[in-house]
């Protein structure tokens, strides 16, 4: 090969390398297109975050009671580990609940890329503080101590409960800032309706006819006290009363699900299904928030 011939090999060589580069400084790498992203499953659809059943098969884990901190409980999670770690977080029930209350919340937000965790109390008649620590505690036995603790990206985790739950929840984001994203339904405490310390984003679910914790002395208060730098929503479902939580409520699962899917995951394809805000309907009789974007 002549000294000409030599160098045009060397150009062409090059000039390939140069697309290579380039292609793979813009192609999309690990689970998100965006820094900062951990997309888990498919591009959504008001029909796929509606389902019973997300796109990740999953499986159950049973934590008895005798473990420290809090009462046990169950940790559904997706048994795909091709996609990497998954976001977390803990579910503590309502006054006088158990987990068995809530028996749709792990496998509905599991199948769409969770580890959830439905626990108990250490006593059915703790009050919202004391279910606070608890869902704490539960998170601290999730990432260090579970089965399923290396699944688990502990840098994103959360927090959700129903009424004295859902009022631990609010305490729990105020004493951790560290926690990525908060979802109470039918929060009540009545200690305080002040969460101005609250700094994640929160989504707090109402009832329309709730008559345990009616949301102008619970739920709404507590939204109002939320600084709107956190960005935060209240949904209320038209015509539920206070026991809606124990059920698999299309707009109150839709909801938690694309909360924690923009707030736990950063997943921005999730924001369309909460701004622009939803139209008040047959479902929804009161939705505030202060609209990423």
């Amino acid at each position: 090969m002549n000294r000409r011939s030599v160098f045009s090999a060397i150009a062409a060589l090059l000039a390939m390398l140069a697309v290579a580069i380039t292609n793979l400084a813009v192609t999309p790498t690990g689970a998100g297109a965006q820094s900062g992203e951990f997309r888990r499953g498919p591009d959504p659809t008001l029909a796929s975050i509606s389902a019973t059943t997300g796109p990740f098969a999953t499986a159950q884990i049973s934590v008895p009671a005798s473990v420290a901190g809090f009462g046990g409980g169950t940790i559904t999670y997706p048994t795909d580990t091709s996609q990497g770690t998954f976001g977390a977080f803990a579910f503590a029930p309502g006054f006088t609940a158990s987990s068995a209350n809530y028996t749709w919340v792990g496998p509905r937000v599991a199948s769409q890329g969770f580890v959830v965790f439905t626990i108990n109390t250490d006593s059915r008649f703790d009050f919202p503080a004391s279910r606070a620590t608890q869902l704490q505690n539960a998170l601290n036995y999730l990432v260090n101590n579970s089965q399923v603790a290396n699944r688990i990206d502990r840098n994103r985790l959360a927090v959700s409960g129903h009424s004295m739950g859902g009022g631990g929840t609010l305490i729990a984001a105020d004493n951790n800032p560290n926690l990525q994203a908060a979802v109470p339904l039918m929060p009540w405490n009545s200690s305080s309706t002040n969460f101005s310390g609250v700094n994640q984003p929160a989504m707090i679910i109402g009832a329309q006819n709730d008559t345990v914790a009616p949301v102008n002395q619970h739920a709404i208060p507590f939204y109002n006290s939320i600084p709107a730098a956190s960005e935060k929503a209240y949904l209320e479902l038209a015509g539920q009363g206070h026991n809606v939580a124990t059920t698999s409520n299309t707009t109150q699962a839709r909801f938690l699900i694309t909360w924690m899917k923009r707030y736990v995951d950063n997943d921005t394809r999730y924001e369309q299904f909460i701004c622009p805000p939803p139209a008040t309907s047959s479902t929804i009789s009161q939705y505030r928030n202060t609209c990423p974007g």
